[in-house]
């Protein structure tokens, strides 16, 4: 769970909800054009169709709802990567590192904003949790899940995967970097720097 709340106050009404609903997907469609810093509370409120008296409403701030943004894809990528738990056949944890890579690559391709996005850091090292920092509250999810799925100690896998999250957040960047779909090799290279290390750390 993170302890931020990018909501001034949640929607209760279908209708309300929806209204959020389209001020995040055009905040997302916007960044992907202009970028973070070319996005302003007005052109979300234009381009989502609603007053921008109804945006502050919601949110306090570009950045808040830009942070609501980021958390609605937090959620898809946990859901995503649960889905592939439930559906593929994981006989050991690598399989699951390696359904968890991909589920990173095809958001960074398919969800709008993500690529320029990420999980928050180019607008706050802290945009998921004011308690810790972006690559922090994911690598805990990841270590959470894989602890769960095949019963390995929690505290032995929290070090570890906050290491290898942070290596491969690097080299996925230079992958998207040198291709905007991803240059394939470097994506294939960050795989197996992933699991290399993780080998010599994660019980057989």
């Amino acid at each position: 769970m993170t302890s931020s709340t990018p909501l001034r106050r949640q929607p209760v009404q279908q209708r309300s909800a929806k209204r959020v609903e389209r001020m995040l997907e055009a905040c997302a469609s916007l960044i992907e054009e202009v970028g973070y810093d070319g996005v302003t509370t007005t052109l979300i409120a234009e381009r989502a169709g609603v007053a921008v008296g109804s945006l502050y409403q919601f949110f306090p701030d570009k950045r808040a709802v830009v942070q609501a943004l980021t958390l609605r894809n937090l959620e898809k990528f946990v859901q995503a990567v649960d889905a592939r738990f439930t559906s593929t056949t994981l006989e050991h944890w690598w399989d699951a590192v390696d359904s968890i890579f991909d589920v990173y690559v095809s958001m960074h391709r398919e969800v709008p904003a993500f690529s320029k996005l990420h999980f928050g850091d180019v607008v706050d090292l802290r945009l998921l949790d004011d308690r810790r920092d972006n690559n922090t509250v994911i690598s805990d999810r990841i270590a959470e899940m894989i602890s769960t799925k095949f019963d390995i100690p929690l505290a032995e896998l929290q070090l570890p995967i906050s290491i290898a999250v942070e290596a491969a957040d690097g080299v996925l960047n230079l992958a998207f970097r040198r291709d905007q779909a991803g240059d394939q090799r470097i994506l294939d290279e960050a795989k197996a720097l992933v699991r290399g290390y993780l080998s010599t750390r994660l019980p057989d």
